[in-house]
């Protein structure tokens, strides 16, 4: 009974989170429902890669979910930007799963700003996807993603994102590809302080799914944020501590089904923070 619990709770976590196989990450991005699109940090090798090119430091950061705070879903990344003279480099990995199924991603990833309002990025991807059952064994692809924001004003910031746009073959079987997804983003800076983010996502084979999240800063060091998510609903909250160089995350998402999933990042940029 406890299999096919946890192979229920794979596949719907799969189908809920990662069934674009693009799933965002960063605990800044979870409390924010995910409307990472139009975000400059550490985590854009992730999110977006465009935002690389608005990045003047370089930065490395460690994540981790338990989702539904079971250890067998767990999902851990790592990300690192070194910028150059002209763009900067990005590098990605993630990994998902346990014994029995288990997904691993690694991009590499360049992005540049064209003036200070546009900025476009790229990233090449080496996915592994690894079942328990023979059958189905041990599949390795490539994909890519590319991506553009856009400073349309001081306060308006608008993004798109592609992922594999040439749907890669995941298996021979029935035609299994990978889907291609779009992300569209809006971002509205209130203030120096605040700011609004909406994100809609469209794949293939689902419906839109659409994204908003807020972020405050209260005091110089403390940042609190709030978000929802749709199809299926989910409430995201978080807050971050600035400790100088090193940023501290954690964000908790609750599945209005499934539960609870704690998200927790820590990333230290060798500069001043971005944005």
């Amino acid at each position: 009974m406890k299999h096919l619990s946890l192979s229920f709770l794979v596949f719907f976590s799969l189908s809920v989170f990662a069934g674009n196989d693009n799933v965002p990450v960063g605990a800044r991005s979870a409390g924010l429902a995910n409307s990472s699109v139009t975000l400059s940090d550490v985590w854009s090798v992730h999110q977006n890669q465009a935002g690389l090119g608005f990045m003047r430091d370089a930065a490395a950061g460690v994540y981790y979910e338990s989702r539904f705070m079971m250890p067998e879903l767990g999902l851990s990344a790592f990300s690192l930007v070194v910028p150059i003279k002209v763009g900067a480099f990005g590098l990605s990995v993630r990994n998902f799963g346990f014994k029995s199924y288990n997904e691993s991603k690694i991009g590499l990833a360049y992005g540049r700003a064209f003036g200070e309002n546009l900025s476009i990025g790229i990233q090449l991807d080496y996915q592994n996807v690894r079942f328990a059952d023979a059958y189905y064994g041990q599949r390795s692809i490539f994909t890519a993603e590319i991506g553009a924001i856009y400073k349309l004003s001081k306060a308006v910031t608008i993004a798109a994102h592609l992922y594999n746009p040439t749907q890669s073959k995941l298996t021979d079987y029935n035609g299994d590809r990978l889907p291609s997804v779009m992300r569209f983003g809006l971002r509205y800076q209130f203030s120096k302080r605040v700011f609004l983010a909406s994100e809609a996502e469209k794949d293939l084979y689902n419906p839109v799914r659409l994204r908003a999240g807020i972020e405050y800063q209260a005091i110089d060091i403390l940042y609190l944020r709030a978000g929802v998510s749709g199809s299926p609903l989910n409430t995201c909250f978080g807050f971050g501590l600035q400790l100088k160089k090193l940023m501290i995350d954690f964000a908790g998402t609750f599945h209005q089904v499934l539960g609870f999933t704690p998200q927790f990042s820590l990333n230290y940029q060798f500069g001043e923070k971005s944005e």
